[in-house]
């Protein structure tokens, strides 16, 4: 269990995070999304925790697990966007720790449950906790804490096709991907499929690359989106 703990207890904060990053770091690159939102192109123009008008409100960054082509600025899919309403890396459980988590029953030391049917890795070799599925329609003030800092709107989900659109202010869905984040979700293809299968080699992985196999899998690769902000007011009362 001690071991278990690194993960949780020796993490910096960055995105879908690491704990090989060094808090330094991490407090710099939420120095960075600090000032983006409140100054940067698109974002809070003072110090009060507004956004356009008083239509969004600061929070906590969050952090959005997001498919659709990079370069587009709207799409459809967002029913498989997730969200991770604390920093999963931090929570996580190292590649390396896989076989105690296994002998724990899959409880990670930060109470969330190991999925061997679905499960999350970041680009660290940390196992994470699911995003929540599905994101809630709504706005969101996103940025990937570069040059982009813009609006995010999920669309309510169609009756017929179960879809939700997306779509962006400004920019691209690259131009808000955190790239030194990286994420992607696994299921099994064969039964004896197991975590234990990652080649720790690996990791870490580049910031903006693909996360790489592990055998048995299917593998899907998701952007990491950073959440640092949320509608204030309600639809009915936009103008």
């Amino acid at each position: 269990m001690k071991r278990l703990l690194s993960a949780v207890s020796g993490a910096a904060v960055i995105g879908a995070a690491s704990s090989s990053a060094s808090p330094a770091r991490a407090g710099s690159i939420f120095d960075t999304i600090e000032q983006l939102f409140m100054y940067g192109p698109g974002a809070l123009s003072d110090d009060s925790g507004r956004f356009k008008g008083g239509e969004f409100k600061r929070i906590p960054t969050q952090f959005i697990a997001a498919l659709g082509d990079a370069n587009s600025r709207a799409g459809e899919g967002a029913q498989e966007w997730g969200l991770w309403r604390q920093d999963p890396g931090p929570r996580g459980v190292w590649l390396s720790d896989y076989k105690e988590l296994k002998r724990n029953g899959g409880l990670a030391p930060a109470n969330w449950v190991f999925d061997s049917n679905d499960w999350w890795l970041e680009e660290h070799g940390i196992i994470m906790e699911k995003p929540e599925f599905p994101l809630n329609p709504g706005r969101y003030v996103v940025t990937g804490g570069r040059s982009v800092t813009t609006v995010l709107t999920i669309h309510p989900k169609d009756p017929s096709s179960g879809n939700m659109k997306w779509e962006l202010d400004d920019g691209s869905l690259f131009d808000v991907t955190h790239l030194p984040c990286r994420s992607a979700r696994y299921s099994p293809l064969l039964p004896d499929a197991s975590p234990a299968n990652a080649n720790f080699k690996d990791f870490p992985v580049a910031p903006g690359a693909a996360m790489p196999s592990v055998e048995g899998y299917k593998k899907q690769d998701y952007a990491v989106l950073f959440v640092v902000g949320v509608e204030s007011v309600s639809p009915s009362r936009r103008r």
